[in-house]
């Protein structure tokens, strides 16, 4: 492996274009680092693609966010309910809220997020050349972000993801292309994190590993083909460092695609709780009939009414709101079917998104209110909270059943 060029300036551009060419055995490999969200970026890939004759074109995508940029009509195609039911819910929150940063920002410079990569698609497709997508899907990525952090540090990311919709600072021009200091993933999430090595890792290093592997991949399929990568500035030393690897590319790949399993012992826990507060009414009726429907009440009112508030917060349907006060007593003694998942069904079957929800979705969630006008988002709002409300439930009143048994 040899580096031949090295920041070389376009006289297109203000700052030089970071490219970086690299032989891999004798296919050459272009790396040309972008900012996410730059006008200047977009119009560097045209440039390059037209300055010298590539014959295959990798871009920093996973195949879902390729079919998101490539198909956005397909996100009317989102069965919410589905995505409910496996759990997917906050990834999905998660995702928008990213896409919303983006976006806030492209719509400040006019500019749509993703340019850059629209264009080095579009230009590929033009001269008939094939568009290789090389970094890892953003589920896995997300995945196994969560996997190296503790719940707090989970919770405490995912809540400033979402309050950081809040935000109206202006940013200029000049100021994304500090982006290309890093990468758009890294940049949106050091937003809220104070020590960003537990990001650092899954975020950063192991997707260059990956894009390394895959350009390696790419190599071996086009032998001999010049390959143009675009990808994020933040990328380049990594990945052209994992360029030069040995290893079987295939295999390193696969174990980048894992998901690491997650201990048994978070998925004892609620069927523990469960059992904790059975064990608490059956010893309450035990000793007094009357102390164990004082039990039962505080059980009722604790858990259902922080659920159905939950609810409110998200401003759902009142039916939702008796509905959630109604299930969370019931659902936080069954684990397999959670109080979210109840009053999410419910408010999808009294306010079913329309096609206009699903097509105004990432401009709605750019705002704060947009999330609770947009009846898709809403409906995850109303997961998240009720399900929160009644996660608070369950232990305020789990510990008051038991200090009212110790009384």
């Amino acid at each position: 492996m040899s580096l031949t060029r090295d920041a070389v300036p376009s006289e297109h551009s203000d700052p030089p274009t970071l490219l970086r060419e690299i032989q891999v055995g004798t296919t050459a490999v272009t790396l040309l680092g972008t900012a996410h969200v730059s006008r200047s970026s977009a119009e560097q890939v045209a440039h390059e693609l037209g300055s010298r004759s590539y014959q295959a074109v990798a871009v920093e995508l996973c195949p879902s966010r390729y079919e998101a940029l490539a198909n956005p009509e397909q996100l009317a195609k989102l069965d919410l309910m589905q995505v409910i039911r496996q759990g997917k819910a906050s990834m999905v929150m998660a995702n928008l809220a990213m896409a919303a940063y983006q976006q806030r920002l492209g719509e400040q410079l006019d500019i749509e997020p993703g340019a850059e990569m629209r264009t080095a698609i579009d230009q590929a497709k033009q001269h008939d050349l094939p568009v290789i997508l090389i970094d890892r899907e953003i589920g896995t990525t997300l995945k196994r972000t969560a996997h190296n952090l503790s719940w707090w540090r989970r919770a405490l990311l995912f809540t400033g993801l979402m309050t950081s919709l809040i935000s109206r600072e202006e940013v200029h021009e000049e100021d994304i292309e500090h982006l290309k200091e890093g990468d758009v993933l890294e940049t949106t999430f050091a937003e809220f994190a104070h020590d960003r090595r537990d990001l650092y890792q899954p975020l950063i290093a192991e997707r260059d590993r990956y894009m390394g592997a895959r350009l390696r991949e790419a190599v071996a399929e086009h032998p001999g083909r010049p390959i143009l990568a675009v990808v994020g500035a933040g990328h380049l030393d990594g990945i052209a460092r994992h360029l030069g690897d040995t290893d079987d590319p295939a295999t390193a790949r696969r174990e980048l695609e894992s998901i690491p399993k997650k201990s048994r012992w978070p998925r004892l826990i609620p069927w523990l709780i469960a059992a904790a507060v059975l064990i608490g009414f059956y010893v309450g009726f035990s000793r007094n009939p009357d102390l164990g429907w004082q039990l039962v009440r505080d059980w009722i009112l604790i858990n259902g009414g922080l659920s159905a508030l939950g609810a409110l917060c998200a401003a759902a349907h009142p039916l939702t709101i008796l509905t959630a006060f109604a299930a969370a007593p019931l659902t936080s003694l069954n684990p397999t079917v959670g109080a979210g998942m109840v009053t999410a069904a419910t408010e999808l079957w009294l306010r079913r998104p329309r096609v206009g929800d699903f097509s105004n979705l990432r401009h709605d969630t750019t705002k704060l209110r947009g999330w609770w006008r947009n009846r898709v988002s809403r409906t995850l709002l109303v997961f998240l909270f009720s399900t929160l409300g009644s996660a608070i439930g369950t232990y305020l009143a789990g510990f008051l059943i038991y200090d009212r048994l110790s009384a």
